[in-house]
């Protein structure tokens, strides 16, 4: 099979906890606090590795976890950042949040990385507390838990010329004609179940990569046969290489049939160059066609030639126009990501829903700040609930109504409301 669409869950490291500590030196009686912070947990990296072409490797694995950070020590000791977890993927890997349907980037150059989850920071320790007014803070924070999510990865694959065309049109035998890759190739349609890519070597200063395009039918664009899922293989492509099969029936109403799966598609397709090339001069009556056929594509607009892939005739001088019409084409200009301007979240909103048995309280910081708080701690306890008060949480519960008793749930913690 050929692997170009995978569906991976990514974590990021969980930040490590802070430390509550003292100085314990000898005739130094008020050492003072000395808990450090926790390190940051590991952030989730995909980069560009050129040597791959398939997401083989995520139909063994689906699953990836950066390390966590590690706790703060004593004696102002941090605790150590988690390592990254670096993934590879090959060339033309586009990245998608699986859930929200969100572009997170489009990775095409060798080296090339997306930080698809970052890792979370670290929690403060007690020396970060200390103040003129508590010189000896008992209280320290619980690393942050790393964010996760699962990713949609789809392969497109990066070539500079595509070979289009119906079922046994010889699309295979054309790219093993002309480059050193070795396709499957049989007498009947559908042998070419996945791209195949070949690169076209014509001299020392003229080569580029070719990409054998699985057949398409008529109702491609809306699943019908193998296209479907391929259509979006020649996104990338500079031109086209449009090869119709001599011994069709009629090529100019397979040669339209096409064009128009590609209209239907969109992303650009219909608008990319065409050489129309018609195979199986070798075959008996292909040539006698050749006139009219010829004709027809050029009132069409169309450049045309007359090959046999099998027998290598013409596809020389068909490689050589390919590459002058590549040539003729604009040079393409790297694409400059858009900066894209959002509204900051107001990470201090919340909302408070009432529930059969209590209520819930839901908003970024007031669930941080829940699951940063170390609750065995009576100081960090009240720290959390002067921060309650500070957010307005406090007084947007008693405007809801909540009464002596009830259960206010935040994040993973179930509190009962005291006067």
């Amino acid at each position: 099979m050929f692997y170009d669409e995978a569906r991976i869950y990514v974590k990021a490291g969980d930040g490590g906890d802070g430390c509550v500590a003292f100085r314990r030196e000898k005739h130094v009686p008020y050492g003072g606090p000395a808990g450090g912070d926790g390190g940051r947990g590991g952030s989730v990296l995909l980069y560009v590795d050129p040597h791959l072409n398939t997401l083989y490797r995520f139909s063994k694995k689906r699953h990836f976890k950066a390390a966590r950070g590690e706790h703060g020590r004593g004696k102002n000791q941090y605790g150590a950042t988690g390592e990254d977890l670096r993934v590879s993927v090959p060339p033309g890997t586009a990245v998608y949040d699986a859930d929200t349907g969100e572009v997170l980037g489009d990775l095409t150059e060798p080296g090339q990385e997306l930080v698809v989850a970052q890792g979370g920071r670290g929690g403060r320790g007690n020396a970060r507390f200390a103040s003129s007014t508590n010189q000896a803070p008992r209280i320290a924070e619980h690393g942050e838990v790393g964010p996760d999510r699962w990713l949609r990865l789809e392969l497109k694959l990066l070539a500079d010329v595509g070979v289009v065309g119906v079922p046994n049109a010889g699309k295979s035998t054309l790219l093993a004609a002309v480059t050193a890759a070795r396709p499957k190739i049989a007498p009947y349609p559908f042998t070419t179940l996945q791209p195949n890519l070949g690169v076209v070597v014509l001299d020392d200063h003229t080569e580029f990569v070719l990409a054998d395009i699985p057949g398409l039918i008529e109702g491609a664009s809306e699943g019908k046969g193998l296209g479907h899922e391929f259509l979006r293989h020649i996104e990338r492509t500079r031109t086209l290489i449009h090869l119709l099969d001599g011994l069709s029936a009629d090529p100019l109403a397979d040669f339209e049939a096409i064009n128009r799966e590609l209209v239907a598609f969109g992303h650009g397709l219909a608008e990319k160059p065409q050489l129309v090339a018609l195979n199986k001069m070798d075959m008996p009556g292909v040539r006698e066609r050749w006139p009219e056929i010829e004709a027809a594509l050029k009132v069409r607009g169309y450049p045309a030639v007359a090959i046999s892939a099998l027998a290598r005739e013409g596809t020389r001088e068909m490689l050589y126009r390919v590459a002058q019409m590549l040539a003729e084409l604009p040079e393409e200009v790297p694409t400059r990501e858009l900066p894209v301007f959002r509204l900051d979240e107001d990470e201090e909103a919340f909302t408070i829903e009432r529930e059969d048995d209590g209520w819930r309280v839901r908003g970024v910081q007031v669930e941080r700040l829940e699951a940063m708080t170390m609750w065995n701690l009576d100081e960090a306890v009240r720290r959390f609930q002067r921060a309650l008060e500070r957010m307005g949480v406090v007084a947007a519960l008693k405007d809801a109504g909540v009464l002596p008793g009830d259960t206010v749930r935040i994040g993973e913690k179930e509190l009962v409301w005291e006067e």
